[in-house]
Order: structure tokens, then C-alpha cells, then sequence
């Protein structure tokens, strides 16, 4: 029989998260249960197949060329195959497990938007996130198990919602490379003066700001362990705002992603 290295998520097995999803409305995510650990150590997960395809086919405001993917679908599916088969263990380094679970949610978001294409939103699948579509370790998975089952209850940093793309305009960029363990936070810091900044989807002035539901719908990661949403936007907006500044929330573009 063959074993898949450990899912890091013994702890997680039959409990459950209440959580606000990336569309807005509370929810509820599963985690999935753990899986048989093996004894045999490997690797760092290579993403550099995913990262070529991203190079290639997401442009510098993170729009996506989905008709190119399609074009190179038997690469890209190998890709997904070899994530499916390897997931990490939860002996290895935190910055490799969420690098692993960053790529896969944002390889499998593309994944479902070519199961549907084309299409003018993703909302334009039903219950996109909640739908089970893919496994990994040989557990069904959504990409709300990944969010919120894994990346959410797992680590506590919140820049990995700059990171999470669920294909719609107002989201943060698609990056336009892979994630990985050795530049991973970095490449988070990254995110988050790419989103913070770009006007269409954060409008800052120190009397008022209009931000990204992301700051509404996350609030509780945000403001958590002596941060604010204050202090998060101040750490990478090049316009300061303050605990005096009206704050309100744009609404959220769902159209899709694409160049």
C-alpha cells in the first residue's frame, strides 16, 4: 500500500472552522482529515513548472492569460498531479508547508476556472470554494479547506490573504511567479504593497479611505496579537492613515481575472 507523507493536520481531524470566506458571508470549512505519515524524509516540493507557466501567462497587474494555460494544460495538470501526490509533512519548515498550500490554492483556482471556461466570474460557479474538485494525499478537498481548514488555522499570518487569488478583479494580484519556502515572506511583503497601493482596489487619504472588503471580511485576522487594520495598511501604503480616519469598504469587482 502506498503511504503519502503526513498532511500537518493531525490536529485539525473532525473539527470544524467558523470562518467568513473570500465572497463574504460566514461559513463553515471542514478540515480534512489526517493522513498516514511515512518515515522517509524529501525534498522541498519543486513549484518551478507552475512558476514557468506563471511567468509566462500572468502579466504584471496579475491578469491572467487563461487560454495560454489551456494551451499548456498537459504541464500544467502534471503540475497539479505531482501537488495532489506530495503533500507537506508537519515536520517541515512552516515557510515550506505555506508556500505548498499558497500555490495550490491559487494552481487549483486556475484549475476550476478552465473546468468552466469561458465564463464572465467566477461566482458564476456554484459555490465555487465549497465545491470538492481535487485531492491532495489522497484527501477530497475545496479551496475552502485550503483557506481556511489549513492556511488560516495553521499559521497565523494574515498576509497570506495577499497572496490567495480567487480569480475576480478586486482580489490582490496574481503574482507572477510561484511561491517559495527561501523567499516566501519577502514575496508576501511584496503582496501586500502591490494590493495596498494599487487604487482600484485601496483608495487612501489620511481624512478617509475606502479599502478592500479583504480588511471587512478579515477583520478578526487582522486585528489580532496587538495589530490593527490601521497598522496593516500603514506597514505598506505609501499614504498613512490613523485610528481618526473614516474608514469604509469598496465594493467587490467578481468579474474575472483576465488580460
Amino acid at each position: 500500500m502506498l503511504f503519502f507523507r503526513n498532511f500537518l493536520l493531525t490536529a485539525l481531524s473532525a473539527s470544524t472552522l467558523s470562518v467568513t470566506a473570500c465572497n463574504g458571508p460566514a461559513e463553515t470549512a471542514t478540515a480534512p482529515a489526517a493522513l498516514a505519515a511515512t518515515p522517509a524524509a524529501a525534498a522541498a516540493f519543486d513549484h518551478s513548472a507552475f512558476d514557468r507557466l506563471l511567468k509566462k501567462y500572468v502579466d504584471a497587474r496579475g491578469r491572467v492569460n487563461y487560454k495560454g494555460f489551456r494551451s499548456e494544460e498537459k504541464d500544467f495538470d502534471a503540475y497539479l498531479a505531482r501537488l495532489s501526490q506530495n503533500p507537506p509533512k508537519a515536520t517541515d519548515a512552516q515557510a515550506e508547508q505555506m508556500a505548498f498550500w499558497i500555490n495550490a490554492y491559487n494552481a487549483y483556482t486556475i484549475r476550476l476556472i478552465l473546468d468552466n471556461y469561458p465564463l464572465k466570474s467566477i461566482k458564476d460557479i456554484g459555490e465555487p470554494w465549497k465545491k470538492v474538485f481535487f485531492s491532495i494525499g489522497g484527501t477530497k478537498m475545496s479551496l475552502d479547506d485550503i483557506e481556511h481548514g489549513i492556511l488560516r488555522k495553521k499559521f497565523d499570518d494574515p498576509r497570506i490573504h495577499f497572496a490567495l487569488v480567487c480569480a475576480s478583479i478586486s482580489c490582490p494580484p496574481l503574482r507572477p511567479e510561484a511561491y517559495t519556502a527561501a523567499r516566501l515572506s519577502a514575496q508576501l511583503d511584496a503582496q501586500g504593497r502591490a494590493f495596498l497601493n494599487d487604487t482600484g482596489k485601496n483608495k487612501l487619504n489620511a481624512q478617509s479611505a475606502q479599502l478592500s472588503n479583504y480588511f471587512n471580511w478579515y477583520k478578526d485576522d487582522w486585528n489580532k496579537n496587538g495589530q490593527s487594520v490601521v497598522k496593516w495598511v500603514n506597514k505598506y501604503a505609501k499614504t498613512n492613515i490613523s485610528d481618526n480616519t473614516k474608514i469604509g469598504y469598496l465594493d467587490y469587482n467578481w468579474n474575472l481575472n483576465e488580460q
